[in-house]
């Protein structure tokens, strides 16, 4: 039902432009893989927006790596298997938290400056962690900081070639092999961009959802062009919903880190009551799905649209210079951190799931690689534990640029390629009317806790818009929303599927975990059945 490409063409009548490797995505993974395979290979980095726009971006809390006497990457790679529910692959995490550390030494030589305490780097804990690992900038200006050391470095360094406001279409594929993308440029016009490999860093999937911390280019794109591609998706239904987004009318749904509960807040709800206690041991310090779930609980007890963040114990001093840009991002709307207690409540967050990878970050197409959050790498299985993502996004882009090293020569032209389906109309329905409407489905029906009748009730909304990949696509909000659309169908189908509760996951008609059945992952391929691996943890 969805077609292997979203638009008629034929290679031989488009430009061509040829390079060495296509970064597609412009966050840490995109640009530090184009930084590491820029040392021997010709780099195009493409992004549909600008180098500083990304998910990367907003990332406050920080990166998690082994850096302190009194932790272990044993240490790590339990709390990450714990949070993974059963699905981690042992062997992903195993090189995560042991490549990890190499990692934020080489971002720190490349220019990301970590806070520091005493003359040592600043460590912070969070949710999940049984250890102060995790390093951070500007207090909470984390992802910021890398992403404008990165993009400095991309900048100076003249083997990449940038391509901003450009939007990839499709990835375009041979016998399971792919050749490059099919690229739209600001003036409109199409090109026909081949390299020898091809690295999806395009990011997650955050607005599928009507409320997220993700910038509005999180639109699941590189998930639904690997999906057409041929490439496997694995873990769909893996949505991580973080519990404290800003909930402030007026104000966008502004993450607020949960650095700030590592440091002493407390989560009331609307009488002032402190309730985690009652709902897990860790407190305010749970996995993150068990916040976001008790928060929900209390909201639906007390009749209230959110809770409250309260961390007005600790000194303002403390508070301004810990978490500078969450202070001042709250006074814009008369909100103190420091003395008011902040009314937040769950957004989608993160997409555990996505582009199934092998260890050194190959697709199961050919060529076809993926890093960062557009990946499943087997790291975060059913939860990611917090600030694992940044980490697991360095390490896994310096392992596909060596692999890339040793590819072979690439068999066959793709020139000869064309596809067809005679698209004639242009879609009949303004594409900002379709997204949100497809963006409310997903937050009624497919978000933090779930039933069959619920996901088939999104499964029969979303498949009233189909008919869209038989129109003459031409406009970028048009593309954005059939990969949105593809992306939605793979999650409810996902979770349709999955019939028990597991990490980020919640079907309340199957409430516990059931290791006997389901500790497996669901895997989509293109015009085939929904399939089922087992998992590899142990």
């Amino acid at each position: 039902m969805i077609p292997q490409y979203l638009i008629d063409f034929e290679l031989n009548d488009l430009p061509v432009v040829e390079t060495d490797v296509i970064v597609i995505g412009s966050g840490i993974a995109g640009l530090y893989t184009a930084i590491m395979a820029s040392a021997t290979q010709n780099v195009l980095l493409i992004t549909k927006k600008s180098l500083l726009e990304s998910n990367t971006r907003y990332a406050q809390g920080g990166i998690a790596a082994v850096t302190a006497e009194d932790d272990s990457p044993a240490y790590h790679r339990q709390d990450t298997l714990l949070a993974g529910a059963g699905l981690c692959s042992s062997a992903a995490v195993d090189v995560l938290v042991n490549e990890g550390p190499v990692g934020v030494q080489e971002l720190i030589r490349l220019g990301t400056t970590f806070d520091v305490e005493n003359g040592e780097l600043a460590l912070t804990k969070e949710g999940a962690h049984s250890h102060r690992r995790i390093l951070h900038a500007n207090g909470d200006a984390t992802g910021y900081e890398i992403v404008r050391a990165l993009s400095i470095q991309v900048e100076m360094l003249h083997n990449i070639e940038v391509w901003d406001d450009h939007f990839v279409i499709d990835l375009i594929t041979e016998q399971g092999e792919c050749h490059g993308a099919l690229v739209q440029m600001r003036d409109g016009k199409r090109v026909f961009v081949r390299g020898r490999a091809t690295i999806m860093c395009s990011g997650g999937a955050g607005q599928l959802y009507r409320y997220t911390t993700n910038p509005e280019v999180a639109t699941a794109d590189g998930i639904a062009m690997a999906y057409r591609a041929g490439a496997e998706i694995r873990d769909m239904e893996f949505i991580q919903f973080h519990p404290t987004a800003l909930s402030y009318p007026g104000a966008p749904r502004f993450l607020i880190s949960e650095a700030v509960r590592g440091e002493g807040a407390v989560l009331r709800n609307i009488r002032g009551e402190r309730f985690m206690p009652k709902y897990h041991e860790l407190q305010e310090l749970a996995p993150r799905d068990i916040v976001a779930r008790a928060i929900v609980s209390e909201m639906e007890a007390t009749g209230s649209t959110f809770v409250y963040l309260d961390i007005t114990h600790e000194s303002p001093e403390m508070v301004k210079h810990r978490f500078p840009t969450i202070y001042e991002t709250c006074m814009q709307y008369g909100l103190d951190l420091s003395s008011d207690w902040i009314p937040v409540s769950p957004a989608a967050h993160y997409m555990m799931g996505g582009i199934k990878t092998n260890l050194h970050g190959e697709s199961s197409v050919k060529r076809l690689f993926a890093c960062g959050e557009v990946s499943s790498t087997g790291v975060h299985g059913a939860n990611r534990l917090a600030s694992n993502s940044l980490s697991e996004a360095v390490v896994y882009g310096s392992r596909i640029v060596e692999r890339i090293k040793s590819l072979p020569e690439p068999s066959g032209d793709p020139l000869g390629v064309s596809f067809h389906l005679g698209r004639k109309d242009a879609p009949s329905q303004a594409m900002v009317e379709k997204r949100l409407k497809l963006q409310k489905v997903m937050v009624r029906y497919a978000g933090l806790r779930r039933n069959r009748d619920t996901l088939i009730r999104a499964a029969e909304e979303l498949g009233r818009q189909l008919p869209l990949f038989q129109s003459m696509l031409s406009k970028r909000e048009e593309y954005e929303f059939a990969n949105m659309l593809t992306a939605s169908l793979l999650v409810v189908q996902g979770a349709l599927g999955r019939e028990e509760s597991r990490g980020a996951h919640y079907r309340e008609d199957y409430p516990e975990r059931n290791d006997s059945e389901w500790r497996k992952h669901i895997v989509f391929i293109r015009d085939q059945e929904m399939t089922e691996e087992l998992s590899d943890d142990v």
